[in-house]
């Protein structure tokens, strides 16, 4: 069994490992009990009452975190002509409209955090599956990283925001950042209040039973906090 440091130690110390937090405590505790020297990000890990076995049961969507992730997001675009002018005209990264760009992913080359690409470009990015898929990078539609040319600048403004995509794993959980330490409670809350209202829209109806059933938040190496599932999907982003 691993072995824990003398701080992962001190945290799980001031941890009731018995007691299911309400979100603003377990939030607070969270922040506490980071004891990295940098900036941790803090993940939200919530347990489904789905088989990911039955493709009815999948669990795919995203949500748009009203504070970010605390974080410098690469934005990375697979488009030509128009589509290609426009995003770059919204503050795309990179823009991949030509073959030197493709040759460059394919032999491995992923210097970014997330790739969209319009319609007629799938063609050729269907061919880099092997190596964005793994990664997490490959545009999908049901991703919504997969637009028409005119919906590019809002993706891109998304996803530089804090756009982030949650699927469901093979052991029916999701693990999603929801920002860092250095935030204040009150901004965490929001994030993890939009992240639990785009969970609860996104039940399959094929899953039956308790939906969300297990509620955990971490920080970057330290111990996990149990959140009330109930109070955690009663959180409503603040005004």
């Amino acid at each position: 069994m691993a072995k824990h440091g003398k701080n992962y130690q001190a945290a799980l110390e001031k941890i009731d490992r018995d007691k299911y937090y309400e979100p603003m405590e377990a939030i607070a505790l969270a922040k506490e009990t980071s004891s990295t020297k940098f900036d941790s990000t803090v993940e939200v890990h919530v347990r489904l009452g789905v088989d990911p076995r039955h493709a009815d049961q999948q669990v795919r969507e995203v949500a748009v975190l009203p504070h970010g992730l605390g974080k410098t997001v690469r934005v990375l675009v697979f488009a030509q002509g128009e589509g290609a002018t426009l995003a770059r005209e919204a503050g795309a990264d990179i823009v991949a409209d030509d073959d030197e760009t493709l040759d460059q992913i394919q032999k491995g080359w992923t210097d970014f955090d997330v790739a969209i690409s319009t319609p007629d470009m799938m063609g050729k990015v269907g061919r880099l599956g092997r190596v964005l898929g793994p990664r997490g990078l490959m545009p999908n539609p049901k991703a919504g990283t997969v637009v028409a040319e005119e919906h590019l600048p809002r993706v891109i403004e998304e996803s530089k925001a804090g756009r982030v995509e949650f699927r469901v794993d093979k052991t029916a959980n999701l693990h999603v950042p929801v920002g860092k330490v250095s935030f204040p409670v009150e901004k965490l809350y929001d994030n993890i209040a939009v992240l639990m209202d785009a969970i609860k829209k996104a039940r399959p109806p094929a899953a039956k039973g308790t939906y969300i059933r297990r509620v955990t938040l971490t920080t970057t190496m330290g111990p996990g906090i149990k959140v009330d599932a109930q109070q955690a999907q009663a959180m409503e982003e603040r005004e």
